[in-house]
């Protein structure tokens, strides 16, 4: 049985879950569509991984619902797990076993894994193969443990912080990875502090703050609905901005920020600014370094979240 394209492989509903005093989520909704890769972002202590785990069927919620591919994770766990691929931030993996004896164990479970051998060569994991996972470096246990999550052939993984301390090769061969997995139509979930990350990889990116998703969408409708573009360049003083606004649509702004240093805010986009540089033009005025600024996801989640260290 497959996930079917437009159905929802997580929803999620009124979702809460207390530690104690501490809520950790607070009502938290959530849908994830099929053939997806979903970025997850959260400051520390916002409630994604304890949403990632339930989701898992690690942890029970206190309230809320939860399917994922249609299933209870906890109620029908047994008939789940056989389906998703998991990678946890640490553990899940005996800490005796060898690298290659215990992918080559999971991927017998599975009825169509796929080549241990090319995902070991894949994934940079040759010349480990014999090592025991407690003497496996940092870089080499998370990627033995993406290994273990993908290679029974899911129709949905998680991965937790999946490219956390590993080095930009492995990171882009992770990258690869995750795309090939959606390339394939498996749904992919991760959670990442890497806005970078959720940019390239991402086609739909969930925030999480305080127990609840503040915000969803993809990461140009998200940078898009932030803080407008802007368009910089530099040109004589004393420009006439009146003159120049006049040319440009309504709702523009123009500031001179220090002598000869231009600043337009407002909806950049090409005929803005082609005007910009017509009006120059028209005006004598040699403009020079003109960039347009784009909003960043990161720009995005801090506004969103704040700027204060969280503990």
């Amino acid at each position: 049985m497959h996930s079917v394209a437009g159905e929802p492989v997580v929803e999620i509903r009124g979702l809460i879950k207390r530690y104690g005093g501490k809520t950790a989520l607070d009502g938290l909704d959530l849908r994830i569509g099929a053939g997806t890769v979903t970025a997850v972002l959260g400051p520390n202590g916002a409630g994604k991984t304890t949403t990632v785990e339930i989701c898992e069927g690690y942890r029970r919620p206190d309230a809320g619902t939860v399917r994922v591919l249609g299933l209870d994770p906890v109620a029908d766990a047994a008939r789940l797990r056989p389906r998703i691929g998991v990678m946890l931030q640490s553990g899940g993996v005996y800490s005796g076993a060898r690298a290659g004896e215990m992918l080559r164990h999971m991927a017998r479970l599975h009825a169509h894994p796929l080549d241990v051998d090319a995902l070991i060569e894949r994934l940079g994991l040759g010349d480990c193969g014999r090592t025991t996972y407690r003497r496996l470096s940092g870089g080499q246990q998370q990627r033995l443990a993406l290994a273990l999550a993908v290679v029974g052939r899911p129709e949905l993984v998680f991965l937790d912080e999946p490219t956390a301390g590993l080095d930009p090769q492995a990171r882009r061969s992770t990258w690869d990875l995750v795309r090939e997995l959606r390339g394939d139509g498996v749904g992919v979930v991760l959670t990442t502090h890497f806005m970078d990350e959720a940019e390239q990889l991402a086609d739909d990116v969930v925030i999480v703050d305080a127990g609840r998703v503040i915000a969803q969408g993809s990461p140009e409708d998200l940078c898009r609905g932030g803080a407008e573009n802007t368009l910089r360049f530099t040109g004589r003083p004393g420009l006439d901005l009146g003159s120049l606004l006049k040319a440009l649509p309504d709702g523009t702004a123009a500031a001179e920020l220090t002598p000869g240093a231009y600043r337009i805010g407002g909806t950049i986009d090409p005929q803005l600014l082609a005007t910009v540089t017509s009006w120059c033009a028209q005006h004598g005025v040699m403009a020079s370094g003109i960039a347009v600024e784009r909003h960043t996801l990161e720009d995005v989640f801090l506004e969103l979240t704040g700027k204060e260290l969280r503990r």
